[in-house]
């Protein structure tokens, strides 16, 4: 079944920006401005910059106290529906935030 696009007042077509939410803060935000981390179907963990890696995805906002909670809360788990070691917390955390000299 195909929907009209919505139309703003001047006649133009509206499109809708796609949002997901970030599993530390509970909040939405566009898509484009979240980081995603895939379980992919061999069960390894990675970030995912493009978003289009194929997989299990779970969305974070880009900074450390969302990805902190996350972990504390353990939603990494609840999302991917299983057990993650902390050594994958720690090499995500990694990928997320490295360290700077």
């Amino acid at each position: 079944m195909l929907l009209p696009l919505r139309v703003s007042e001047n006649m133009t077509a509206v499109k809708k920006v796609p949002e997901r939410m970030c599993i530390g803060c509970q909040e939405t935000h566009p898509k484009k401005e979240m980081i995603r981390i895939v379980r992919s179907p061999e069960g390894e963990f990675s970030v995912d910059p493009t978003g289009k890696k194929s997989g299990r995805g779970a969305y974070l906002c880009h900074n450390r106290e969302c990805f902190q909670k996350a972990v504390r809360e353990h939603r990494f788990e609840k999302s991917f529906k299983s057990a993650i070691d902390d050594s994958i917390y720690a090499e995500l955390e990694q990928q997320l935030f490295p360290v700077k000299d």
